[in-house]
């Protein structure tokens, strides 16, 4: 199975959706942030590990609690996406901060100055 296959990016989409509720309403460790999202998930093709990458919306305590919280949670994140989605393999997961929501916001912003500043 190719990295871009049709089959993949299924499998991705069907994982991060899963994964999405299971951080919502499943794990119920405190230091998770609730404003926590799924950006996207990364299943290799072998579906032997996934990359999830997470967005905090938040401070840099907030985002290592949670970050700390979801790999505590690693395996019962890895169970129950086992009773959630039928794959051959379910994958290991790995947790990732992805802070590019948070730069796109900050790029707008120093835009919208610079415009202001022109004006």
């Amino acid at each position: 199975m190719r990295k871009n296959s049709l089959k993949n990016n299924r499998i991705n989409e069907e994982v991060t959706r899963a994964i999405s509720n299971i951080i919502r309403n499943d794990i119920k460790d405190p230091r998770i942030h609730m404003l926590t999202s799924v950006v996207k998930t990364e299943v290799a093709p072998d579906l032997k590990t996934a990359k999830v990458y997470i967005s905090v919306y938040g401070s840099d305590k907030e985002k290592s609690d949670t970050m700390e919280g979801l790999k505590k949670a690693e395996g019962f994140a890895r169970s129950a996406l086992a009773k959630a989605v039928n794959l051959r393999n379910t994958p290991k997961l790995t947790f990732v901060l992805d802070d590019s929501i948070e730069y796109g916001v900050r790029m707008s912003h120093l835009i919208d100055e610079v415009q202001h500043e022109n004006n």
